[in-house]
Formats: structure tokens, sequence, C-alpha cells
């Protein structure tokens, strides 16, 4: 496991890339689009990211957002490994407290049987929505218990992943299959290899635990900016060699998008900040398009958090795009830059990242 786990874990640079490159989908929906057509473009999405040299593709769990189409992110999962075959494919991530540990290890157990060895567990501390869903989704109101005991809960699911309770443990006898406990069995031919675990965070909680548990860290760039810097340091100084990595391993979840001109890209990315300044505000719906964001009125406190927000946002054409990204790398120096592009048609996402590809001479299948 721990050779093998280090080898998926550090991809490889392509192209004139500075890190490997790899995908964050969001599965995205917009206004007079359906869930069918955005799954569909995850599709076409994952294939170009294969096609193309990206390293892993990534989908993250949400709830109650009629804009975001990926609230289970295992069943996604499953169906693209039937449509790709050799990206990586994982989650950015599963919310760990929305979850029994024992059903994720089954649910990933099982995408690791559909597409050995290139499924990655990402997991989050975060419940992905607001408090509201993340009752009716844990059936508790006491929210903060489940991340307060995200070290434990992690420590089991590793427990079921690797089919290793210590004797007199209570789930000593509890097996995830598909998993480690098929090969060791009688007769048993299955391969004993389970998913590498990452931890992802937007703040330093995450940051130090994978450090100490010598375990890949993901942070999200792309919505919280300020603490990059500051959680990299933090998951590096705190690093730990582990039977996993013997170095530290960072990606950064980056927003992107490349468009043919840079006045395209203004308009698609000023759609998207209106799609969250409405989330932001209590009133989550589908991706607006550019031409109902060029019209709406915009508050001077909405204006503020639009200007704030995509400041943070890649977005231009694509050697623009290739410059921001570069210097965003130098800046923080992430091992790996997953890049989310966020829009309201399928179309423009899907051209983005065969920009994106092209700025940096990734080779074509």
């Amino acid at each position: 496991m721990a050779a093998d786990a280090a080898e998926e874990i550090r991809g490889t640079a392509r192209g004139t890339a500075p890190v490997p490159l790899s995908v964050l989908d969001l599965v995205t929906v917009g206004a007079g689009r359906t869930a069918t057509e955005a799954l569909r473009t995850g599709v076409d999405i994952a294939r170009l990211a294969e096609n193309r040299g990206f390293h892993r593709y990534w989908v993250a769990e949400h709830h109650s957002m009629p804009g975001v189409a990926s609230s289970s992110p295992a069943v996604i999962l499953a169906h693209l490994a039937a449509h790709t075959e050799r990206i990586r494919l994982g989650s950015g991530g599963v919310m760990l407290p929305n979850h029994a540990p024992l059903v994720i290890a089954e649910q990933f157990g099982t995408l690791e049987a559909m597409a050995p060895g290139r499924v990655d567990l990402g997991l989050g501390r975060a419940p992905g929505t607001d408090g509201a869903t993340a009752a009716a989704l844990r059936r508790t109101d006491r929210l903060n218990e489940g991340a307060d005991d995200f070290p434990q809960q992690l420590a089991e699911l590793i427990r079921f992943l690797d089919d290793d309770f210590p004797d007199g443990h209570p789930y000593g006898r509890i097996h995830a299959v598909p998993g480690p406990v098929q090969g060791t069995s009688p007769g048993g031919v299955q391969s004993t290899h389970r998913p590498p675990v990452w931890l992802l965070g937007s703040s330093g909680f995450s940051a130090r635990l994978a450090g100490t548990l010598g375990l890949p860290f993901a942070f999200a760039h792309h919505f919280s900016a300020q603490n990059t810097v500051p959680a990299l340091d933090l998951y590096r100084d705190s690093f730990r060699p582990s039977a996993v990595l013997d170095a530290p391993y960072a990606l950064i979840g980056v927003s992107a998008l490349a468009t043919d001109d840079a006045k395209e890209a203004r308009r698609q990315v000023l759609a998207a900040a209106l799609n969250m300044v409405r989330l932001r505000t209590g009133r989550p719906g589908l991706v607006p398009t550019p031409e109902e964001a060029e019209a709406y009125e915009f508050s001077p406190m909405e204006e503020e958090f639009t200007r704030s927000w995509n400041a943070n946002v890649i977005h231009g054409t694509a050697d623009e795009v290739r410059s921001g990204l570069d210097d965003l790398q130098k800046r923080t120096g992430a091992d790996e830059l997953m890049i989310t592009a966020n829009a309201h048609g399928g179309d423009v996402r899907l051209r983005s990242y065969e920009l994106i590809a092209d700025a940096y001479g990734l080779p074509a299948a």
C-alpha cells in the first residue's frame, strides 16, 4: 500500500506546466439547463482531462444547492469510472461528519473494485451545506459534535479501509466489503489495495492534522485565498513522515476560467459571482446566465463582495490564465493545481479546460 499510494498521490507535470494539473468539478447547473446535462458535461470534462494529461478529476459533496448537482460523489464517480480508463477519480471531498465511516469505506471500496488503482478518497469536516440541511443529513442538531469528532471518525474510517481493528475492538469482526478482507479470506484473490486518503480544508485544523498523520493535503484556495499560505506552511511544519508519504504533498483548488477573449471571461465570472452572492445571502439557485448578471442591479455590498470574489478567480485568455496559474504556484509552492471552472454553460467550462491544456502544451491522446 505505501509505495503504491505515494505513486498515486504524486502526479507528473506535463507539457510546460510547473506542477501536475487536475480538475475539480462542482457539476454546476445553469439556468435553463438540467442536472442531466450537467452530469453529461462532467463526463465530457473527465474524458478531455484524461486525454490531455490532467492527473485527477474530483467531485465535491454539496447539498440543497439547486446550482450544484454533486450531492452524491460516490454515485457520480461510479458513472465516471465507466466512461474513463486512466485518469484518477476522487472526492474533493466527502464530508465525513455527514456519514457513518463504514458506509464511506464500503462506497469507496466498491469504487476501487470498479476502477482499481485510480480512486482517491478526499475527506472534509465541514457539512457542505447550511446548518438545517446538515441536521437533516445527520439526524441530529448537535452539529459541532461531528466536526469535533473528526479525528476519531477519520481513525475509524481508516481502520475499516485497512481492515485492521485490534483484537477485542467492538468492530473487530465487522468488515467493509468490497475490501481487504476478501483478499485475506481463504481462497481470496482480491487485491488488498485501498484508495489513498486525503484531508481537505480551508483553515488550519485539517492542515495540521494531515501533517501530523503524514497524509496528503488539499486546500480550498478557491474560496479561502487569504488562508492558503498560512495553511500550507502549517501543513509542512507539522508534517511527519508516514507509511503513505515521506514528504509533504499539497494541492490547492483554484478557480480559473479561460475563454477565447477576455471580455467573455469577465461576463462569465460575473454570472458565477452573482450565483455566489445569492448563495451567501440565503438565496441559492441555478447559475445565472451572463445576460442576467449584466442586467442585475448589485447593491453596494454585493458589488464589494463581487470584486473581492472575482479578484481570486484567474480569468481571461488562455495566456492570461496560464500566467496567473504560474504566479499562484510560485507564490504558494503548491505541489499540484486543481482547477475548477465555474460558468453558466457546460460548453464554456469544457472549452476552458481545453484552452488551458493548449496553453501548457499538454499532450493530446
